[in-house]
C-alpha cells in the first residue's frame, strides 16, 4: 500500500477529508496519512479506539512514535491520556487497549536502527514546558540522524508549540518537517493566497522546504517534527 509514499513531496490532510478505514483489530479505525508497505510498514497514522478495544501483544521492529490526543492509551496498568507523548524504541514490545476509548498519532518504522530512547512524557505537566516571547515550547525528544555508514548527517527533534495569534512557526526545514495542528489553527501563504489548516490537520514538508507558517488564532497548539526527512526522502 503506497498513500504519499513519495517523501521528497510535499503532502497534508485536513479533517475534513479524513476516511476512517476498519484496522485487524475490532473497535479500531484508522485514517492513513502516509504509509509504504503493509502492516508491518512506515506509516504514520491517525488510530480511533472505541470503549474497551486493543491490540493484542505485539512486537515494534522499527519503533513506535505515540502522542495521545483524546481518551486515554493503556499499557496494562500504565495509564497514558490526553497529552501524553511515548517512544518504543525497535524491538520493543506491548500490549495496549483503550478502556475509555482513545484518539492517537502514530509513526511506526521511522526510528533510526540503534535508537533505545524508551520515551514517557506527560505533557500536561507545566514543567516540561518553557516560555517564550510568542508562546511556549516541549521539548519531546533530540536525537541524531545518522546514514548507513553511520555517519551523522542531521538530527531529528520532536516538540510541541503553543504560539500567539500570528507568531512565526520558525522550525529548520533542512531534514523536513512535519506538523499535526492540535489545538486553534495554522496558515501559510501559498502562490500568493493564505490558506488556513485547522486543528485535526497534518502537514509534511521535505527537506529543504522554504514556506512559512504562522498561527492563526492564539493558542495555537502544534506537534513538530523535524529532520528526519534528510536522507533521500527517508531516515534509515
Amino acid at each position: 500500500m503506497q498513500i504519499h509514499a513519495d517523501l521528497s513531496q510535499r503532502a497534508e490532510q485536513r479533517p475534513q477529508d479524513y476516511h476512517w478505514v476498519a484496522s485487524p483489530a475490532a473497535g479500531v479505525e484508522r485514517m492513513m496519512l502516509d504509509r509504504m508497505g503493509e502492516e508491518s510498514g512506515r506509516a504514520t497514522t491517525l488510530v480511533r479506539f472505541a470503549k474497551g478495544a486493543s491490540f493484542p501483544r505485539h512486537q515494534h521492529p522499527g519503533g513506535e512514535e505515540i502522542l495521545v490526543l483524546e481518551g486515554s492509551f493503556n499499557e496494562g496498568s500504565n495509564l497514558h491520556p490526553k497529552g501524553w507523548y511515548m517512544r518504543n524504541p525497535p524491538g520493543s514490545w506491548h500490549q495496549p487497549d483503550a478502556s475509555d476509548g482513545a484518539l492517537i498519532f502514530v509513526k511506526l518504522c521511522q526510528m533510526q536502527r540503534d535508537d533505545r530512547a524508551r520515551v514517557r512524557i506527560n505533557t500536561n505537566d507545566p514543567n516540561q514546558w518553557r516560555t517564550l516571547s510568542d508562546g511556549a515550547i516541549c521539548p519531546l525528544f533530540d536525537g541524531p540522524v545518522v546514514d548507513c555508514s553511520g555517519t551523522a548527517v542531521g538530527r531529528e527533534q520532536v516538540l510541541l508549540r503553543r504560539l500567539h495569534q500570528h507568531a512565526e512557526l520558525s522550525i529548520s526545514a533542512a531534514g523536513g518537517r512535519e506538523l499535526l495542528v492540535l489545538q486553534g489553527a495554522l496558515c501559510s501563504e501559498q502562490q500568493g493566497r493564505e490558506k488556513r489548516y485547522p486543528s485535526g490537520s497534518w502537514i509534511r514538508l521535505p527537506a529543504g522546504d522554504t514556506s512559512r507558517w504562522f498561527a492563526h488564532e492564539h493558542n495555537t497548539a502544534v506537534f513538530v517534527k523535524s529532520g528526519h526527512l534528510v536522507l533521500d526522502g527517508a531516515v534509515s
